[in-house]
């Protein structure tokens, strides 16, 4: 699990909006004392369609950005440490033209996006923030210090409730970030986007589960969070095997799964996608569990192992239920069943239905000879 679900979701959250319209890192070091950007942008294509899909963000993503999202308010120092890492990085760049004895165009320059749920007059002023002119188009909610600063600030509780702001309110809080929840959950079910941030507010609502503590229903806002996204995840399931009335229920939750993962890992490498398909089978309950602990699974160098590992398993007690009682066996036998070729593991996973436990180990220790 990771020790800051929101920050983590508003960065994966980003980076999937974003990566369709340029180059996006996630926690880039910018100096030598490791003061990362959250979200750093750099636009390489341009689909007006996906754009306006996108709406504010989407005029957002017309330069290269320094996105800083804040899940609590910025306050004065949150300020002055992202005006830092803006000129951090335009430092950087001007010694990387320097070197190749070019010329740093404005048009390379970044622009700083500081993203916070709400912002006092105080705050603002004392900065010297501005409102844009009505004919910049850029909305209620939208300010910025002088132009040669680079400087924006969105307070998304001020944001109009339109579909163009929808996808930044989905960073807020409380009834904000829950009214957005709900608007994109009444998008179109074959809407790629709908689909990609249901599933990063998934993982988000698997984080909260294993971070938050036991507590009275009402009294945290994490607590409603997570009982806004809950039942959406049902949703998703049954529209999932609705769908698979037609093309089978198992490749609906196979698609579900496959999806799940490339948004929690990456792409997946071959071992990965041969366990994948004898899980498809899996009862609701059990397959929303196992998605809840694929979830919960630590970031890290073995991250892959870690999966491989539990779905092996689930595989396993899936088709031995008895090899849940023996751990050191069951351990064994994925121990050797992760250490198969893809092919072998592909074909050994096709007749395993037909296998005795015996005989699964038997061949087991053939194929590893």
């Amino acid at each position: 699990m990771t020790k800051f679900p929101h920050d983590q979701f508003a960065k994966e959250y980003l980076q999937e909006l974003l990566s369709p319209l340029g180059e996006v890192e996630t926690s880039k070091d910018v100096t030598a004392e490791v003061r990362e950007i959250d979200v750093w942008f750099q636009p390489t294509s341009f689909d007006g369609e996906y754009v306006q899909s996108l709406g504010l963000l989407g005029k957002m993503a017309a330069t290269v950005a320094v996105i800083e999202p804040f899940r609590n308010p910025v306050n004065t120092e949150g300020i002055f440490s992202c005006v830092v890492k803006l000129l951090n990085s335009r430092a950087k760049l001007g010694r990387q033209t320097n070197r190749e004895d070019q010329r740093l165009e404005e048009r390379q320059l970044p622009r700083l996006w500081i993203l916070t749920p709400t912002a006092s007059e105080l705050l603002l002023d004392s900065f010297g923030f501005r409102v844009p002119e009505e004919s910049e188009g850029w909305g209620k909610g939208v300010y910025f210090l002088t132009e040669v600063w680079r400087v924006g600030l969105i307070a998304i509780h001020q944001l109009p409730r339109s579909p163009e702001t929808m996808w930044l309110r989905m960073l807020g809080r409380g009834r904000v970030q829950q009214q957005a929840i709900a608007e994109l959950s009444a998008l179109p079910v074959d809407n790629p986007l709908r689909t990609n941030a249901l599933q990063l507010l998934y993982i988000l609502q698997a984080n909260l589960q294993a971070n938050t503590p036991p507590i009275p229903a009402g009294d945290d806002e994490d607590q409603e969070l997570f009982m806004a996204i809950a039942p959406l995840f049902q949703q998703h399931l049954e529209a999932a095997q609705q769908q698979g009335r037609q093309e089978g229920r198992e490749e609906g939750q196979r698609m579900i799964l496959e999806s799940f993962l490339q948004v929690r890992f990456g792409e997946l490498d071959p071992q990965t996608v041969a366990l994948i398909l004898p899980i498809s089978g899996l009862p609701v309950a059990d397959f929303t569990l196992l998605l809840v602990q694929l979830s919960t699974l630590p970031a890290g160098e073995n991250e892959h192992q870690q999966v491989q590992y539990l779905l092996a398993e689930t595989v396993l007690r899936k088709t031995f239920p008895q090899t849940e009682q023996s751990s050191e066996l069951s351990a064994g036998i994925i121990h050797d069943m992760l250490a198969l070729s893809p092919d072998n593991l592909s074909l050994l996973l096709a007749d395993l239905p037909q296998l005795s436990i015996e005989e699964l180990m038997a061949r087991l220790a053939q194929s590893l000879t």
